[in-house]
């Protein structure tokens, strides 16, 4: 039992030892951040809604035949630039329409967008130009268009809004990539960093189980030897 624990144990950590280490690093970074953190929630500020007017707004039947699209999903928001109405169509693609006019909200333009974000803001960093993005960066999380303002504060925060309602739909700082490259390694998805179910990572928590019953059945030989030394040791005096 001891050969043949020692054998498995030794080479299968040759195989996985490194990706051990990385799931140990990985779960202390991610236990010691707190979530809120890496989500930048403490530079998102707090502020109440407009409550929506009673009347004098359109009905989503209205906006929708303005737009031309067939709904699946219609919501009415307060947002900073006033109600509007979010509809979705099948595709899941988003049309906006401002609830007072009925018309289609056209997309921000960069100095609205700076100023948006920045009321947006909780910090002391100062916004950046915005940047347009038709097909924002895979950090986003989010389908394009997008548009990016960088906080020039200690983490570096990055707001991406959403063009026609100028809401932050993502927030992204260096916390977030370094939380983001250690919890890649954890589950091994280098590419997308959201697929926890892929053969690689199977394998590698298979190859693993044995090491540590193996490690296991070490440490109760070991164990067990000093125990029976510590014994005779004291049978001898």
């Amino acid at each position: 039992m001891l050969r043949l624990s020692t054998q498995i144990h030794k080479w299968l950590a040759l195989i996985v030892g490194l990706q051990v280490l990385g799931w140990v690093l990985g779960g202390v970074v991610m236990t010691a951040i707190p979530i809120e953190t890496v989500r930048s929630e403490h530079h998102l500020a707090k502020f109440q809604p407009q409550a929506l007017p009673a009347e004098g707004l359109v009905g989503y039947g209205q906006a929708a035949a303005a737009m031309g699209v067939t709904p699946v999903e219609a919501t009415l928001k307060s947002t900073l630039r006033g109600p509007l109405w979010v509809l979705k169509d099948a595709d899941g693609k988003s049309h906006v329409v401002d609830a007072k006019t009925g018309r289609h909200v056209a997309p921000l333009p960069a100095g609205e967008v700076r100023f948006l974000a920045g009321a947006q803001y909780e910090g002391k960093g100062g916004a950046g130009a915005p940047r347009w993005f038709a097909q924002p960066p895979q950090e986003a999380g989010r389908p394009g268009p997008l548009w990016a303002v960088d906080f020039d504060d200690a983490e570096k925060t990055r707001f991406y809004l959403s063009p026609e309602t100028g809401e932050v739909v993502s927030r992204r700082s260096d916390v977030w990539r370094f939380y983001d490259f250690f919890w890649r390694i954890h589950i091994l998805d280098f590419k997308d960093g959201d697929d926890f179910n892929h053969p690689l990572i199977i394998a590698a928590a298979a190859l693993t189980l044995p090491v540590a019953i193996t490690g296991l059945i070490l440490l109760w030989i070991r164990i067990g030897r000093d125990l029976r030394g510590l014994l005779a040791k004291r049978r001898r005096a």
